[in-house]
Formats: C-alpha cells, structure tokens, sequence
C-alpha cells in the first residue's frame, strides 16, 4: 500500500481518527483548520555535551534536510526549511503522504536516502533532491527516500502546536503507518549519554534533546537542543605549525588522508596534546621537514601559507576527534587523539561518513518549481536592546521584546489577518509616545500591510498585519509596547469576529467590576450566549461574545447595547451606560460603543505601558473572583501561566458561530421581563 496502512486501517480511518479528536479535545487543542503557510518550523538551540534529565527525551539526529509534509485541496506537498517545495522531488513520500487517510494532517520530520547500510547518506540525498520529475519517478525505486517523522502539528481540523510534545508523538504513533516511507522517529526517556555513544560508534550525526513538555514555537527554543557526535577518524600528518608565547614544541599539526590515491589536505588538530607529547613530537616531526608540501589542497579549499607553516614527509598516522568536515573540505572543532603506530599512512583514506565536503545549504532543483507559498527567511536587526522601559522593575526593551517572542504562540491567533495599530514608547513608559497606524516605507518587503481607505485624511493607510512571529519582533523592535487590533480580519473588514462590553471603572472600585462582569455571564447564560473574558491589562475587563462573522458592526452595536441595559438594569447603583465621565458619579461605565467599524481592542497578551509591565490575560470564569487583579498578571509571568495552564481560556472566541437569531429573541424577552 503506499501509505504503509493495512486495507482494514484505511477502512476504518474514520472510527480511528474520532477518539482522537475526542483526546484532542479533551486536551484543549484549539480547534482550527491549520496549512502548511501558516506553520514555521521549531528550531534547536546547539550544545556540546550530551546530558540526562527528568523531563527531557532523547532522539537519533539524522544526516538529512529537515521536511513538512501535508496534503492540501488533495494534493500532497513537502517543503524543506528553507521553504523549497520537493514534491516532485520525492515522488514515494508524496504518494504516502497522499494516502494517509485522515484529514488535516501536517507532519515534521528529516527527510533522508539510506545507504546498502542502512544509514543516512547526505551525499545521495543532494542527489536525488537535483533530479527534475522524470528522473525521480525512477530514483524513487533505486535509491527510495524516507521520512522520519518526529511531531505532529495539526489533525483533523485541530492545531496541536500548543499540546505537551510527547501528547503530539503519542498521537503520531497512532496515526502513521507500521512500514513504507513514513517512519515514526522514536524517541527515549532517559541517559541521553547512553544513546549518544551508540550514535557515535553507528556513525550518526549526533541527538537530539527536548522538553517532554515542550509546545511546538516557531524560531529557535532551548526547549529543543541539538548534540553532534564528534568523529575520531584516521589522518596523515603533513605538517604542522611554529609555537606562538610560551608554548614549546609546536602549535599544531597539519594533517591530510588519501582520496583517489591523492593526499588531499584536511585542516589541523591543535589542541590534545600533553607537554611531554610536545617534546617528543617536535623531534619527530623535525626530522621530517620537507621544502615542499606532501598533499594537495582540497576541492574547494587551499593550503596554508607562510613561514609558520611547515611541512613533512607522510610517514605519521594519527586519531584526530572533529565535529564534520566542511564544505571546504576542511575539518571543524578538530582534537589530536593519539599517534597509530600499527596504520600505514597510505591505507588512511578519506573518511567515508557520508558527510565530507557537503555544505549546509540546499542544492537547486533539477526541475523549475512552482512559487513556494512558505515565505522566505526574514531577519530583524534588533537594536538598543538594553533600553530600560521600565525603570521601577528594570526591564529593557530586550526583555519586551523576549516576551513578545515568546508569548507568539498563544498571540499571534488573536493578531492573524487583522489590522494592527501601535503605540510606540521609544524611551520607554515615561518616555513621549505616539499612536502610529500608516506603516512607514521603509519596512522590509516581506511586512504584510494593508491599505484602508480613512475618511479623515482622504487616503489609504497602510495597516500593518502580524501573521508571524517576525513581523511581531519588528513591531516591537519600533519601541511598541501595546498592540491594538480591529475585531474583524482583512478578507472581510465589515464583519468582527466578537462583540466586546468593555467593563471600565475608571475611579470605581474593581469590586463591581466583578459583580457586572458576573451579572453579564449570567445574562449570557440565559440566553444561551457564550461569552469569553480577559483583562485589560489597565482598570477594567474585557467580556468577548462570539459572532462567527454573522453580524456587520451596525448590528454588533445594537446587539451589545442590549446586553450593557440588562446589565445596567439590573445594578443602576455601580453600572452606567453615561460616557461622558463627568456624568458617570463614580460608577463603572459598561461600554458597548467599541462595537464599530475602526475601533480597536487591545490583543489579547498585550503588555501595558504601566508599572510592573501588566497584560491583558484570558482568564477562566473562575478566576473572576475577589483575588482578580489587573496587576496579577504580567511579563514576567504570563508564558509560565499559559504553560502550566495549557489551554487559551479565550480562544473559541475565534471559531464559535453561535445561533444568533434565537440569541436575539431570548434577549428581548428578557428586557420585557425586567
């Protein structure tokens, strides 16, 4: 079969893919259709020594390109990190892919060829990704690719980017195949050192560590670490270099191994060596000099020059430990080992690891490929990170910033296909501020902006729209601290999303802020309205009804003035429609007028421009209790109370499509009532 799945699998694909979406939501994933475009890779941080811990996992790093997989409108299509489309390219992953019978699907794993050892060979997988279409259809018989799959990132309608990792495996294994293309990559619990040493003695380009707990981020986490194995091969000594200071003997050696019955150079090992190794090898070595060098430069590299380097006769061997060769030829982090009296120079040949000479970089396609719909790589300069923004607690705009990124999972939803306005606080929160809405020109191309046609100026303004997390670290590397959104996205700006009654005290106290906001659930249930609540982050609270697009703002207004007069009604002693706030004599202002078109709402997770950084927090009904407050939430806490809280309390305010007209007439017989 090529998805891998027994006949009575694929039959039965629908009643297997229910408990799971039971299991999915049960476990809070949000529920919403995600493709490839939407998704940006997680990235490993690097460390240098393998390590065991509670709480991490270990897995095998293979040698190969890093690959999304999906089928969308029933196509299949895979795309590399760099965001080149290989569909073509690897025709037998695409058809698995293709056949795998559950809707939704996105995958993320390490595409690799596999040599007669079974082993990841980098070398035939450059190979087969230069082929055009025809020649792949045959290449996908003689020499098959793999996918080892490693997270999950979407099913069935659902994003599982927010759930721990090891729940994504878990329900990765239960969706792959047993055999064919597709590989579950399987992981390990503990003594990741263990592991690491049979990596090394297999060959392997190292492991990899993760968080068990981990949400898939885009951009580079230390949730996930990256360990290379370090390679002892067998090199030719051909020289070596004059000591620098104080150091005797000499400073390091230059060594070379056999290729086509060539010497070919291979870098130097300069450090490993003992004082007395120093003496010793000196004589050696100074009985060796040659006026000419033994070895020829690499393919893509040269020989050193100078007088401090000087060359031998071939006549040593040695054991050098280095990381990779690169793709100059030339060995990286490389240690003297020790000296092989039982090897004869000419039998050292090149090491055959698979791995020599390759660079880092993609190779082009054999075939032109179709536009890639996964964006190009963005850089932000980030700048004057150091800036105190908040002087009282002493965070710095770098921390602003730091947040911002990381907080881009549970925010970048709230900010996706919507304008954005910002308030840009250069200097910090007791600096001068601007409200800024017209993107300037000097934003780099790949900023998404939107022009809007203002009735005030007689021009378009160019909004921003922050769909990634780079546009995020942009605006804010502007000096913006609070994010404002309309409640409608581009594709339709005259139908919000949500209405919203802003619960304002201004100088009455939080207390009957409570009470309204209570008073205002209870409404809702009554007239089977759902309703979502954050903070503000200032004074007050945010209580977001779900509209599913179904109302333009005219309606919306209508519709939440009938809720603010219940609400009011019922406690005309703390609540008040007046917005004048002369006339509001101290009670809070139940505000139902940022229901129209161009008012905006600050995002959920916003930071504030006041002391102690606060933001604007989803909250759990049962949080809207006499502990709530504004302050309880704020940069410093707000990731580690999403992580622990591992579900978004607001976010089926984006998806639910409540029936509105019986809504509508259980209110009005509600006001008749009253």
């Amino acid at each position: 079969m090529l998805s891998g799945l027994t006949n009575d699998e694929l039959r039965n694909a629908t009643q297997r893919a229910e408990p799971i979406k039971q299991e999915l939501e049960k476990l809070g994933a949000p529920k919403r259709a995600l493709r490839v475009a939407d998704t940006e890779l997680m990235l490993a941080e690097t460390r240098e020594e393998p390590f065991s811990k509670d709480g991490w996992i270990f897995e095998v790093k293979l040698d190969g390109y890093r690959m999304r997989a999906a089928c969308q409108d029933g196509e299949p299509i895979l795309y590399s990190r760099k965001g080149l489309e290989y569909t073509e390219s690897f025709p037998e992953i695409a058809r698995a892919v293709k056949a795998i019978p559950f809707e939704g699907v996105i995958l993320d794993g390490e595409l690799v060829v596999l040599n007669e050892a079974g082993r990841p060979n980098f070398n035939m997988l450059q190979a087969r990704a230069r082929l055009g279409a025809r020649e792949a259809r045959r290449a996908a018989i003689e020499s098959p690719a793999t996918l080892y799959v490693f997270d999950l990132l979407a099913f069935g309608g659902y994003d599982l980017r927010k759930l721990p990792l090891v729940k994504r495996k878990e329900i990765l294994r239960k969706i792959l195949p047993q055999t064919g293309p597709l590989r579950y990559s399987e992981h390990f619990e503990k003594n990741g050192e263990a592991l690491y040493e049979q990596v090394v003695k297999l060959g392997l380009e190292g492991i990899m560590a993760k968080k068990a707990d981990s949400p898939y981020r885009s951009g580079r986490s230390s949730d996930w670490l990256k360990i290379r194995a370090d390679r002892i091969d067998d090199f030719v000594v051909v020289g070596f270099t004059k000591p620098k200071g104080a150091r005797g003997g000499f400073g390091s050696l230059h060594v070379g191994a056999y290729q086509d019955r060539k010497l070919i150079y291979c870098g130097r090992a300069g450090s490993g060596f003992t004082g007395d190794q120093l003496e010793e090898i000196s004589a050696q070595l100074t009985s060796l000099v040659r006026k000419t060098p033994p070895c020829e430069p690499p393919e893509h590299g040269a020989l050193p020059k100078g007088p401090d380097h000087l060359w031998v006769e071939p006549k040593l061997v040695c054991d050098v430990r280095y990381k990779e060769i690169t793709k100059d030829g030339l060995l990286r982090q490389s240690v003297f080992v020790r000296f092989r009296d039982d090897k004869k120079p000419e039998d050292v040949m090149m090491p055959g690891t698979g791995d020599e000479g390759r660079g880092t970089s993609e190779p082009e396609a054999g075939s032109p490929r179709p536009p890639s719909p996964v964006p190009s790589p963005r850089e932000v300069k980030l700048s004057n990170l150091d800036k105190v923004f908040w002087p009282e607690e002493g965070y710095t705009k770098g921390d602003l910033i730091e947040y911002y990124r990381s907080m881009a999972p549970w925010l970048l939803p709230y900010l996706k296909d919507r304008p954005v306005v910002l308030t840009r606080y250069p200097d910090g929160i007791n600096g001068k501020s601007f409200y800024q809405k017209d993107a300037p020109g000097f934003v780099p191309d790949w900023i998404q902006t939107i022009p809007i046609w203002s009735e005030d100026t007689q021009r378009d303004i160019q909004y921003f729209v922050a769909n990634v997390v780079e546009t995020l670290v942009y605006l804010v590397n502007l000096g913006t601290i609070p994010l404002h959104i309309w409640m409608s996205r581009i594709d339709d700006l005259t139908r919000p999303d949500w209405c919203l009654i802003d619960l304002d005290p201004k100088d009455a106290p939080f207390e009957h802020v409570i009470t309204l906001a209570k008073t205002m659930r209870k409404v809702c249930e009554q007239v089977g309205m759902p309703a979502f609540i954050k903070t503000t982050g200032k004074s007050g609270l945010h209580i977001m009804l779900p509209l599913g697009r179904q109302m333009t703002y005219q309606q919306c207004l209508q519709f939440a003035m009938l809720f603010a007069r219940l609400v009011t009604d019922r406690h005309p002693d703390i609540a008040t429609t007046q917005r004048t706030i002369s006339k509001r004599e101290g009670k809070v202002y139940v505000d139902a007028f940022q229901n129209r078109a161009g008012q905006l709402m600050v995002a959920a997770y916003s930071v504030r421009p006041s002391p102690g950084a606060p933001v604007s927090m989803p909250i759990e009904w049962d949080e809207v209790n006499a502990k709530l407050r504004n302050s309880n939430f704020t940069i410093a806490n707000a990731r580690k109370r999403m992580e622990k809280l591992g579900h978004d309390p607001v976010i089926k305010v984006l998806e639910l499509k409540p029936t509105l007209m019986g809504v509508l007439e259980r209110l009005n017989e509600l006001i008749g009532e009253d």
